[in-house]
C-alpha cells in the first residue's frame, strides 16, 4: 500500500472544509433532534419496543429508499439532489417543533415525523458520500471518509449533553426547533459549492433501469457483496447500544435526559478516539483483522452496559463501544468506494446503506421485543453474542482488503460509424466478437472468460454466451445481447482501466489477424401481416 496521506489532507481542500464544518452544526442539531425525539417517547410511552422504535423509524427510510436515492445521486445533480434533502428535513423538523411546542405529539406520530427525517437521510447520504470523490483526490479520499465520521462522532460526544440539557431545562419541542435550524448553514454551503461537470454524452438513464444496473454491478462484485453481508450482520447486533440506551439510561443508572446525553456523549468521545487511531491501525492490521476486533470489542461493551447499574461504569463501557463502531463503518464505507467506479458508486454506496441501516432497523426492533421480554440488560448481552457471531463469519467470508486498481473509465471505446439510420432506442442489439484461440491456449481463454462473462454482466450485458465452431474449431464467439444502441455504448464507456488486463491478455491469445472481429448487429423478426401473409423468410437458407 502506498505511504497513508494526512488524515487532515482533505483539509487542504476548501470546498471540504466548508462543508464539514456546515456538516458538524447540522450532525450536532440532528443528535440534538435524537436526544429529544428518544426522550418524549419515554414520556409518551412505557413500552420498551416504542422506545427502540425511535431508532427503527430513522434508519428503516433508510433501507427502504437508499436505492432509489443512490440512482438519483448517479444520474441527477448530487448538489441539487442534497439541497432538496436538507430542506425537506428543515420542514419536518420545524413541524415537529410546532406539533410538540402546542402538546399534539403521540407515540405514532413522533414515529411518523422521525421516519420523514430518515427519509430525508436516505435522500441525502448517498449524493453526499459519492460527492466526496468529487470533492477530493482518490488519495484522500479515506482521510476524507475517516474525517466525516470524525465530525460525526465530535457532535456525537458534545450534541446528546447537550440535547439532554435542552430537554431537561426546555422540553424536547425546544430540541426539535434547535434542529430546523441547524440545516440552514448546510443549505447555504451547497448553494455556495459549483462543482465541476464531466461532460457526459449519454442521455439519463430511466430511473427502474438505473436501480437494476446499480444491484447487478454489486451482486457480480464479490468484494462488494462480502461488505454489504458484514456490514448488516454489524448493524444488527451493534444497534442495540443505541437503540436501547433511553431505556439504560431511566432504569438501570436513575438517570433523566441529562444523564441520557452524557451517555451518548461518551459513545462520541470513544468513536473520535476510533477516527483519530483509524490510519494508524489500518496501517499496521489487515481489515479482517479490525473487523473481527472490533466486533468482540462491541461485544464486551454491550455485556458490561447490560450488567453495569452504576453510571460512571456505563460511561466508561460506552467509550470502547464508540471506538469500535467508527472503526469498522468507516472501513465499511471506504472499501464500497474504493471498490466502485465513479458511474455507480452513489448506487453502491445506497446498498451498502441498505444493508447496514436495514440491519440496523431489524436489530432495533429485534433488541425492543427482547427488552420487553427479558430486560435491557438480557437484550444487550444477546446482541453481544450475536457480535461475535459476526466475527466468527469473518473466517470464511474475510473482508476484503482496500481496493488498489484503478477504477477510473478507460475512455478507449470509439463508437463506430455505422451505415444504418438507428436512433439511440433502436435494438435490441447483439454482439459477437470472433477469436482465434490455439488448442494449448484453451485453458487460459477459458480462464479469462470467466472473468470477462462477469464484466459483461456487471456492465449491463445481457444473455452472455460463448460459443465454439463446430467445423473451425479453433475459432471462439463471445455473444451477449443489449436492449439498445445506446446501452451498447453506455456498456462500453463503464469499462475501467483496471479492466485493460484482461482486454490485453485476450487479445494476445487471439492468433487470427489484427483484433478479435466484433459484430454488431439488430435483431428483426418477421411477422405475417394477417393469417394469409406467409412469413417472410420462410423455406430461404
Amino acid at each position: 500500500m502506498p505511504d497513508r496521506p494526512s488524515i487532515l489532507a482533505p483539509f487542504k481542500h476548501e470546498t471540504f472544509r466548508l462543508l464539514w464544518i456546515a456538516t458538524l452544526m447540522s450532525n450536532l442539531g440532528g443528535l440534538v433532534q435524537s436526544v429529544g425525539a428518544g426522550w418524549m417517547m419515554t414520556t409518551l410511552t412505557d413500552s420498551h419496543s416504542m422506545v427502540a422504535l425511535v431508532q427503527a423509524s430513522t434508519t428503516l427510510p433508510i433501507m427502504v429508499f437508499s436505492l432509489a436515492a443512490g440512482a438519483l445521486a448517479d444520474n441527477f445533480d448530487r448538489r441539487i439532489v442534497m439541497i432538496i434533502a436538507q430542506c425537506g428535513m428543515a420542514v419536518v423538523s420545524l413541524l415537529l417543533a410546532v406539533l410538540g411546542f402546542m402538546g399534539l405529539l403521540s407515540p405514532w406520530l413522533l414515529l411518523g415525523l422521525t421516519f420523514l427525517i430518515g427519509a430525508g437521510t436516505a435522500l441525502f447520504n448517498p449524493s453526499w458520500q459519492a460527492s466526496m470523490g468529487d470533492i477530493v483526490p482518490r488519495s484522500d479520499l479515506p482521510g476524507a471518509v475517516t474525517l466525516n465520521a470524525m465530525g460525526f462522532n465530535m457532535m456525537r460526544s458534545v450534541g446528546p449533553a447537550v440535547g439532554g440539557l435542552i430537554v431537561a431545562l426546555a422540553g424536547a419541542a425546544a430540541a426539535f426547533a434547535l434542529n430546523a435550524f441547524t440545516y440552514l448553514p448546510l443549505i447555504a454551503a451547497l448553494l455556495r459549492w459549483k462543482p465541476e461537470r464531466a461532460p457526459n454524452r449519454l442521455p439519463r438513464e430511466h430511473f427502474g433501469s438505473a436501480i437494476l444496473a446499480g444491484i447487478r454491478y454489486v451482486s457480480l462484485s464479490p468484494n462488494l457483496t462480502t461488505v454489504l453481508l458484514r456490514s448488516f450482520l454489524f448493524g444488527v447486533a451493534a444497534i442495540a447500544i443505541l437503540a436501547l440506551l433511553p431505556s439504560v439510561a431511566a432504569e438501570y443508572v436513575g438517570g433523566g435526559a441529562l444523564a441520557y446525553g452524557t451517555l451518548l456523549g461518551s459513545f462520541g468521545v470513544g468513536a473520535i478516539g476510533g477516527a483519530f487511531l483509524n490510519g494508524i491501525v489500518r496501517e499496521r492490521f489487515s481489515n479482517e483483522l479490525i473487523v473481527r476486533f472490533a466486533c468482540v470489542g462491541f461485544a464486551l461493551a454491550c455485556a458490561g452496559l447490560g450488567f453495569s447499574r452504576d453510571l460512571v461504569l456505563s460511561h466508561l463501557m460506552l467509550l470502547p463501544a464508540g471506538f469500535c463502531w467508527v472503526l469498522t463503518m468507516s472501513l465499511f464505507n471506504v472499501s464500497i468506494q474504493l471498490s466502485s467506479p465513479r458511474w455507480v458508486v452513489g448506487r453502491a454506496l445506497s446498498l451498502y446503506q441498505t444493508a447496514t441501516f436495514g440491519g440496523m432497523a431489524l436489530g432495533s426492533w429485534l433488541w425492543g421485543l427482547a427488552a420487553d421480554a427479558g430486560g435491557p440488560g438480557w437484550a444487550l448481552t444477546m446482541a453481544g453474542v450475536v457480535l461475535l457471531v459476526c466475527a466468527l463469519v469473518g473466517v470464511k467470508l474475510p473482508l476484503p482488503e482496500f481496493e488498489q486498481r484503478d477504477l477510473g473509465p478507460l475512455n478507449t471505446f470509439n463508437e463506430p460509424v455505422l451505415r444504418l439510420d438507428l436512433t439511440p432506442r433502436s435494438g435490441p442489439i447483439m454482439v459477437m466478437v470472433d477469436y482465434r484461440i490455439a488448442q494449448q491456449d484453451i485453458p487460459k481463454f477459458l480462464a479469462l472468460m470467466t472473468d470477462r462473462r462477469r464484466i459483461r454482466l456487471r456492465d449491463g450485458a445481457r444473455q452472455w454466451a460463448l460459443l465454439r465452431d463446430l467445423e473451425q474449431p479453433e475459432l471462439w464467439v463471445e455473444s451477449y445481447h443489449v436492449p439498445t444502441w445506446i446501452d451498447y455504448v453506455r456498456h462500453n464507456l463503464r469499462r475501467t482501466k483496471a479492466d485493460a488486463d484482461n482486454i490485453e491478455q485476450l487479445r494476445a491469445l487471439h492468433r487470427g489477424e489484427g483484433l478479435p472481429m466484433v459484430h454488431r448487429m439488430i435483431e428483426r423478426q418477421t411477422v405475417p401481416l394477417d393469417d394469409e401473409t406467409p412469413l417472410r423468410g420462410v423455406g430461404e437458407v
